[in-house]
């Protein structure tokens, strides 16, 4: 027999209004709606009906996990330094990492994904290639310490992940397991009833080859990704790359020419001077990698994407120039700089700064620009990136037709890691000839508490939550008008719903009026609300599907066997 929960006996608080902090709809909703409540910045707890929710969620991750040959463990969320500096990224985290130090000054860290700590588990358990492979998970909290928290549980300081690790002995293998992976995804987020897009992405921090991140696109997303309607291609923003421009004949432009142009530091106040398209000039962003300043040239109608260029130096840090490193370089004029005259100065360009092309850009003299600055002759460039804010119409990489952008939630992300932890704690088992060989990882994430709030954005709508029955906090909603007659039913027919295995919730609380009752329950977003009412006394109840929002009466026995078919 499943659960009838009585509403009079819940703790649950729901509210008419949206919390004044709230920016996006899911955050409205699941406060609102009693699911969530805040305790501090990007710190949440999860109420009753907001735990069933999450737990139905990980019920599916787990099954779908499971189905794939993964084995569940619980690895610890308070970490030792050691194992992070091993790899590197106890300082390639930066900021984002909560470090802390125990009452003996030894350096521990809260975990914000555990490829480490899986690592040096599979290199104490398994020694042998038959070993292998293995796939590992674990459903738990992780911690981040963002900046700016925000979106409610979208963007959280701890948040609940699922993270799976794939341990192979050959690069065959892991793309085996890889696709399982993928495979498995797909069936999980179509379980939950998430729309979602599969597409190409970078490693980042995570280090390795291929990379995939599953995206549900929403109004409220904070990542943006392109698609292409003439083809299949879709690629996180950071991911699109541009194959670069033709070279051009650099001999048909006159020799550089400086041209006055007081008050002009930025691209729209020159191109107003000069009276020609922000495409004709260059700009130079000046940023600091690794501490040494580095030119980036990109043309003067597009924005330097410093997302992208990170991704590029990873795992140098990448910081903007201050007024300070201005001091004693004389070659670097702000505002009016150009790459024909840096000294010592290494100079990236975006592939659109093709050899050949002539640009109008900084004299590196105050107040100063010059004209037919030609890329190759004039200036060199030391390598080329595409490190360019992707815009709509950009053209397609793979088959040239006009992209489009669109916002999502990242839900899952999955990687074809390598070596790059294996090697860092020489992780080896004996192979079929009896020879040590070094083990390859594959790494796996799903945000399983992101993935509710990115249900609540696509399935809300504007009388509250309408949640997918897979994993709605009970399967149909009874609601007692009020009368005691009316409540005598509701319990009957919930009783009888709970005998049959479903997962019902009875509003039977007594002196809250017929209406607020009926907002409730459409706010709650349980999938069927079924009605005691008006007709209760012939034994008659309303069924109503929170989506369509259809109705029809049908006696208590029908109830049950519709509700139960």
């Amino acid at each position: 027999m499943a659960q009838v929960q009585r509403m009079s006996r819940l703790m649950v608080k729901t509210l008419r209004d949206d919390p004044a902090d709230a920016e996006t709809l899911s955050h409205k909703l699941l406060v609102r709606a009693g699911y969530v409540r805040r305790n501090a910045a990007g710190i949440w707890s999860w109420l009753p009906l907001g735990k069933k929710v999450l737990e139905n969620v990980a019920r599916v991750v787990r099954e779908e996990m499971d189905a794939i040959g993964g084995q569940e463990v619980l690895l610890p969320a308070l970490l030792p330094k050691e194992p992070y500096e091993a790899t590197g990224r106890w300082d390639e985290y930066g900021a984002e990492l909560f470090r802390l130090q125990d009452r003996k000054g030894a350096d521990y860290l809260l975990g914000p994904t555990h490829e480490e700590i899986f690592t040096q588990l599979v290199k104490d358990q398994c020694t042998s290639y038959k070993d292998l492979p293995v796939i590992l998970y674990q459903i738990q909290t992780k911690y981040r310490d963002e900046a700016r928290p925000r979106s409610g549980i979208l963007r959280g300081r701890e948040f609940q992940m699922k993270d799976s690790y794939s341990f192979d002995t050959t690069d065959e293998g892991l793309a085996e397991s890889y696709r399982l992976h993928r495979e498995a995804y797909v069936r999980i987020f179509e379980r939950l009833g998430l729309r979602h897009k599969i597409v190409s992405a970078v490693s980042g921090a995570m280090g390795g080859s291929a990379s995939e991140e599953f995206l549900a696109p929403a109004a409220a997303g904070e990542d943006t990704f392109v698609h292409c309607p003439s083809c299949d291609y879709a690629a996180n923003t950071e991911a699109v790359t541009f194959a670069g421009g033709a070279p051009a004949d650099g001999s048909a432009h006159g020799p550089v020419e400086e041209l006055d142009t007081p008050d002009t530091p930025t691209i729209e106040t020159l191109a107003e001077h000069l009276g020609v398209p922000a495409s004709a000039t260059l700009k130079n962003l000046l940023v600091k990698v690794d501490g040494e300043i580095v030119a980036v040239g990109v043309p003067g109608d597009r924005e330097v994407d410093l997302g992208k260029l990170e991704d590029h130096l990873a795992p140098a840090v990448v910081e903007m120039v201050t007024a300070d490193d201005f001091e004693g370089r004389p070659d670097l004029v702000r505002g009016y700089v150009g790459p024909q005259g840096l000294d010592k100065v290494r100079y990236i360009a975006d592939p659109r700064v093709a050899p050949g092309t002539a640009w109008i850009t900084g004299a590196n003299k105050p107040d100063t620009h010059a004209r037919n600055v030609v890329s190759g002759r004039d200036f060199q460039v030391d390598e080329y990136l595409d490190v360019v804010v992707v815009e709509e119409g950009d053209p397609c990489p793979r088959c040239g037709a006009g992209l489009k952008l669109d916002r999502a939630i990242e839900i899952g992300h999955i990687f074809q890691l390598g070596r790059k932890y294996t090697d860092a704690f020489q992780l080896d088992v004996l192979g079929q000839n009896g020879k040590p060989v070094r083990v390859t990882m594959g790494s796996y994430g799903i945000g399983v508490s992101r993935a509710v709030a990115a249900l609540a954005e696509q399935t809300a709508d504007d009388k509250g939550l309408c949640w997918p029955r897979e994993i709605a906090p009970a399967d149909v909603h009874v609601v007692a008008a009020g009368k005691a007659l009316q409540t005598e039913l509701a319990l009957e027919v919930s009783e009888k719903l709970g005998e049959a295995g479903l997962r019902v919730l009875v509003d039977d609380r007594a002196g809250v009026s017929p209406g607020v009752k009926f907002t409730d329950a459409e706010l709650l977003g349980v999938p069927r609300i079924l009605v005691a009412g008006r007709r209760s006394g012939e034994g008659v109840v309303e069924l109503k599907d929170r989506r369509t929002g259809e109705r029809e009466e049908l006696t208590v026995e029908e109830a049950v066997a519709r509700l139960t078919a």
